[in-house]
């Protein structure tokens, strides 16, 4: 009777952990095959995709990507995508960082009530404050600007970087920072040179985070650069795919040409992202 249990679990065993590696795989079959789908169209003809759609290509060719980059306007699209998302990643993160470190290390009159205010920011989906804020931004002439862009998307980020840091800030000891402060060190300064650089998992974490989102977005740089030499990459190829949508590899080298940036940022940012995530997991406050 115990043998025959013992057999039992040891086959349940066996096929949750078949069942668990069978699942990881369909998941990483489900990420890689759209960049594989991706890169290997944009390197076929369109007569070589018609005749096979999900194979590699016959003869590999760049003419898609010349393509692509015929018009000077999609380098001036990568550009302005860069100016705003490099902005956008800056104001936000700075600010974010000192609204943090005072949330985790000072006491005053509203501290948790403005802290909850900020956190309930969080649910509010942009497309509600889109009307607002393009009014807004009306009144004061920075439509079509890349200030606007920034200080929407700096607005929008903030209330999720304060809630991040501020949790990542209290984890670092206090008597670090205290004994700087009794060597004469200002609090400024203890910010700058003791949490900020204690903190570099959480603040590559958040510009990893950050900086996918403002690339991706598409709603607030259609609405707020409306000019077609302002456009950010990803409206710009919105508007570009409409011009080839029946040339699916020039649109996939376009998409591709879209996507190497941030990957490129997330592989160069990756071990501290990993280290990020797993200490925000394990420290609390």
């Amino acid at each position: 009777m115990n043998k025959g249990y013992s057999i039992v679990i040891c086959l349940k065993r066996v096929l949750s952990t078949a069942l668990r590696q069978l699942l990881m795989i369909c998941m990483a079959v489900a990420v890689i095959y759209p960049v594989y789908f991706m890169i290997t169209t944009s390197l076929k003809t369109k007569m070589d995709y018609v005749g096979n759609k999900l194979g590699l290509p016959q003869h590999i060719v760049f003419s898609n990507y010349i393509t692509v980059f015929g018009g000077s306007i999609i380098l001036r699209w990568l550009l302005n995508s860069f100016v705003v998302t490099l902005g956008g990643v800056i104001v936000s993160t700075g600010i974010s960082a000192l609204a943090a470190y005072s949330f985790s290390r000072f006491n005053f009159v509203g501290k948790e009530k403005i802290f909850n205010a900020l956190i309930t920011l969080m649910v509010i989906p942009p497309v509600v404050m889109a009307i607002p804020l393009f009014i807004t931004m009306v009144k004061v002439h920075l439509v079509n600007t890349y200030i606007s862009a920034i200080l929407v998307y700096s607005g929008l980020l903030i209330p999720f970087s304060i809630y991040l840091l501020r949790n990542f800030f209290i984890t670092v000891p206090k008597a670090i920072v205290d004994s700087a402060l009794i060597d004469g060190c200002t609090r400024f300064k203890a910010f700058v040179k003791i949490i900020l650089p204690l903190s570099a998992p959480a603040l590559m974490t958040l510009v990893i985070v950050n900086a996918l989102w403002i690339w991706n977005e598409l709603l607030i740089a259609l609405i707020f650069l409306q000019k077609t030499e302002l456009r950010t990459l990803m409206v710009g190829l919105t508007v570009f795919r409409g011009r080839f949508k029946i040339d699916q590899p020039v649109i996939m080298a376009g998409l591709f040409l879209a996507s190497m940036p941030m990957i490129l940022l997330y592989l160069f940012g990756q071990r501290f992202f990993i280290r990020g995530m797993v200490t925000g997991s394990l420290k609390g406050e």
